[in-house]
């Protein structure tokens, strides 16, 4: 048996706890798995990212981005920061969101929103009244309040959905550029699905296969 030391150093081979689509990777795997109750999934999420609001797509990925990555999920973490730093039209503020809230380049407002957004990622009681009135101090409205906490909830949903089932999670920064692309556009089904992928069927060398 290997040593504690060592045991960092081992690669343990991660696949799929259930059949998928090995060119579908992370979520779109499980929505195709399941397309009845993929619907309604796709259609909150259109509502939430896409649909209208007072807060900018961009925004809104970061929303998806910070708690993502508050739960260490890594494939909705690269897909979403791959899609704010796309609608952004720059990478630095995705990153700097990740390393520290405050001193992120977003105006005060969000500053308050993505902090609200990182404590429901943690528990729905860490919410605080402090924070509440912080944000609408800043300018928040009730129901911006109310869709940064509906975002963040459904992303907690979505990391352990992808996480739960232990999906594929491409590490090729190429991958998540194409799906950023995709999703930018909208969170509804292609019409014509997803079988024209197989042609780019992520090979292992391009799956992360170690903890």
């Amino acid at each position: 048996m290997p040593s504690l030391r060592n045991r960092s150093k081992i690669k343990i081979k991660t696949m799929p706890y259930i059949p998928l689509e090995d060119h579908l990777p992370g979520i779109t795997g499980l929505l195709e798995y399941r397309k009845d109750t993929a619907e309604p999934i796709r259609d909150l999420t259109q509502f939430l990212l896409r649909g209208p609001s007072t807060l900018t797509e961009g925004e809104r990925e970061l929303i998806a981005t910070v708690v993502s990555h508050g739960n260490e999920c890594r494939f909705c973490t690269a897909a979403h920061t791959a899609t704010a730093d796309l609608l952004l039209g720059e990478c630095e503020t995705s990153a700097r969101i990740k390393a520290d809230i405050n001193s992120s380049p977003v105006s005060e407002k969000m500053k308050a929103l993505l902090t609200i957004a990182s404590q429901v990622q943690k528990s729905g009681k860490a919410v605080t009244s402090e924070s509440i009135e912080k944000a609408k101090a800043t300018g928040a409205t009730d129901i911006e309040i109310h869709d940064t906490v509906l975002i963040a909830a459904l992303f907690c949903l979505y990391n352990r959905y992808v996480d739960g089932l232990s999906t594929v999670t491409p590490t090729d920064p190429n991958f998540y550029k194409g799906l950023a692309e995709r999703i930018s556009k909208g969170y509804q089904r292609l019409p014509q699905g997803y079988d024209h992928l197989k042609k780019n069927r992520i090979s292992a060398k391009d799956i992360n296969l170690s903890f």
